[in-house]
Order: structure tokens, then C-alpha cells, then sequence
């Protein structure tokens, strides 16, 4: 008997043994375990490529609305007609968004950055054809809105990576950071575009040259998405969460539409993006017809956004500076956001009054 309860307690012990290095194994690919963590300096090179894209795309988007009175008269259309060349980004983006975040969540990064990067350099080559003389005029308009919808279809893939590349390649104390040089660089290049675009369009005769400029930093954006980034995870995860399995998409989408923070966040953050981007579109159209020359428009434009710009930047960055130091992610997060749906709210406030008051 006993021996065969000492067989059976050694059977038990091997038994339990194996349980807990099992345990040991999955825990490992959770917390610490046989698995590696390791950042690599490359990181920094791919959020580079990200941002350059986002960059590009966004001067793209933003071409034609500081100079919408030259692009009425080139293409020979309305200005509603011109207003589409911006609004297609914002259709486009509601239904590709979801698909996008599954394509960058199922078949990861590289696929999605690489598919944008193309799209951009496409669509800006279509608008280019759009310029060149020999285009019938009838055919213009057509032309460049297909390759405006071409980028628009890029946006979704470059603007929901920059979260998805800070879990999968950034260490968890540099994760607010690499989000928020990724995001910023969008308003940047609307910055740039407000400032390229009135600068080289004096005539319509300056197309061809204008729409060269912004092919130039979409092709450069090709080499250094499908050269540059050769796979869309690190070797060795950089922390415990980027080594675990996460949960599929559809277990996601479950999860938000169920929660009331997060339409709360949804409404806040949709109405003010939509004020700002409806400034952007039409603000030109609006100034124009009031006595300000195409000169006046194009510093006040950019003054607007560079101030804009500027908040962009600097807000998210006392963020995540105060936010390690503090933990208060939840207040720090929604104090911002309140802030900035409170300058957006004046702005268009303030800006809808005056015009008001010249109306009567």
C-alpha cells in the first residue's frame, strides 16, 4: 500500500507539476514568465513612416478648400461642387472606419499602412491627370474627384494605426506619447496645405504645379511604408498586455456599443471634430464674399489653424506629461476634452454672430 500511494503521490506531484508550468507558460505570456520583453529602436522609425502618411493625407484632404474660388474656375463647378472634394473624406470614413479597424486588427499593420500608402499615391496621381491640359474640361471634375476619393479611402487605415502601433511596438510609459506624435502630424498637414496651396494657385494656370507638389510626399510615403516596415509586430513584445491575446474584433464592437461612456465621448468628440472641420472646408467660401482678398483669407486660414495646430500639439502634450505623474487619466483626459469642445463652441460662436450681424 504504500507503495503504491508513493506511486501515486510521485503520479500527482508529476501531475501538478506540469498544471503549474502550464500555468507558468500562459502566465508568462501575460506578466513575465519564459517570455521576453524588448523594445526596439525601430519603433521610432515606423511611427516616423505613420506620421508622414497621416501628414501627406492630410494635405490631401485640405487641397483645394484655401483656394476654392481658383478651384470653381478650373473645373468649371459650384462651390458645393468644390465642398464635396473635403466632404468625401467624411463620408467615406464612416463606413470604411469599421472595416479599416478590422483589417489592421485581423491582418495587422503592415497590410493596412502599405494598402493607405498606395491609395494616397493613386488618388494623388488621378488628381494630377485631372490638371493636365489635354483633359477635356467636361472630364476635370470627374477625374480629380476620383482620386480625392481614392485618399479618402487611405484616411481611415492611417488615422486608427496610431493606437494599434503604440500597444504592439511602445513600452507602456511611452504608449500616450507615441499616440500622440502620430496623431498630431494630421494637423499638421492641414497646416501645410493651408499654407502650400494659396501660396503656388494664383491662376489657374498653377494646377498642374500644386497638385505636382502633393504627389511628391505621397510617393515618398510609398518607399518608406512598403520598404521601410517589414513586419507588423516586434520580435519580443515590448510589455506583458502586447504579448497577450486580445479579444476578437467583433468582441469589441460588442463591448463599446454597450457602453454609455463611450457614446458620451462619441457625441462630444464627433460634434466638436465636426465644427472644426466644417471651418476648414468653408471658411474661404464664406470670407470671400465679404470684402477680403484671396491674400487676407489665406493668412487669416492659416493663422486659424496654426493656432489650432498649435493647441493640438501643445494639449496632449501637457497630458501626457501630467498623466504618469498624477494617474488622473480619466479627469485629465475629459478636462481636455471639455476645453476643447469649449474653444470649438466660441470660435463658431463668435464667428456665426458676426456674420449674422452683417446679414442684417
Amino acid at each position: 500500500m504504500d507503495g503504491v500511494t508513493s506511486t501515486a503521490e510521485e503520479t500527482n506531484g508529476i501531475n501538478n507539476h506540469d498544471a503549474v508550468a502550464k500555468i507558468q507558460k500562459v502566465e508568462g505570456q501575460v506578466q513575465a514568465g519564459d517570455v521576453e520583453y524588448r523594445v526596439y529602436s525601430s519603433r521610432w522609425f515606423i511611427l516616423f513612416v505613420f506620421c508622414f502618411l497621416n501628414l501627406s493625407n492630410a494635405m490631401m484632404w485640405l487641397t483645394f478648400a484655401p483656394i476654392s474660388d481658383h478651384t470653381a474656375e478650373f473645373y468649371k463647378v459650384t462651390f458645393d461642387q468644390v465642398n464635396w472634394l473635403s466632404l468625401v473624406f467624411m463620408i467615406v470614413s464612416i463606413p470604411l472606419g469599421v472595416a479599416a479597424t478590422w483589417l489592421l486588427d485581423t491582418l495587422g499593420l503592415r497590410p493596412g499602412v502599405i494598402l493607405a500608402a498606395w491609395l494616397n499615391l493613386v488618388g494623388a496621381i488621378i488628381r494630377l491627370i485631372s490638371a493636365i491640359p489635354s483633359i477635356p474640361e467636361p472630364a476635370r471634375f470627374p477625374v480629380v474627384i476620383t482620386g480625392q476619393t481614392l485618399t479618402a479611402l487611405a484616411q481611415p487605415f492611417i488615422l486608427e494605426a496610431p493606437a494599434k502601433l503604440a500597444q504592439l511596438w511602445f513600452a507602456e510609459n511611452q504608449r500616450a506619447t507615441a499616440n500622440m506624435i502620430g496623431s498630431m502630424s494630421n494637423p499638421i498637414g492641414l497646416l501645410l496645405a493651408n499654407v502650400i496651396s494659396p501660396a503656388i494657385v494664383k491662376s489657374k494656370a498653377d494646377f498642374l504645379n500644386v497638385l505636382g507638389v502633393y504627389c511628391a510626399p505621397a510617393g515618398v510615403g510609398v518607399l518608406l511604408a512598403t520598404f521601410g516596415i517589414c513586419s507588423s509586430v516586434p520580435p519580443s513584445p515590448p510589455t506583458a498586455s502586447a504579448a497577450a491575446t486580445s479579444e476578437t474584433f467583433w468582441q469589441g464592437i460588442k463591448k463599446i456599443v454597450r457602453n454609455l461612456q463611450y457614446w458620451i465621448l462619441f457625441l462630444i468628440f464627433g460634434i466638436g471634430l465636426g465644427l472644426f472641420n466644417t471651418l476648414a472646408t468653408i471658411l474661404e467660401q464664406v470670407l470671400c464674399p465679404r470684402g477680403y482678398d484671396n491674400v487676407s483669407i489665406a493668412h487669416f486660414v492659416n493663422l486659424h489653424n496654426c493656432i489650432s495646430c498649435q493647441l493640438t500639439i501643445l494639449s496632449p502634450y501637457l497630458v501626457c506629461l501630467f498623466m504618469p505623474v498624477t494617474k488622473q487619466w480619466q479627469r485629465l483626459f475629459t478636462g481636455r476634452l471639455v476645453l476643447d469642445q469649449f474653444l470649438q463652441l466660441s470660435l463658431h460662436g463668435s464667428w456665426y454672430k458676426n456674420i449674422k450681424q452683417e446679414m442684417n
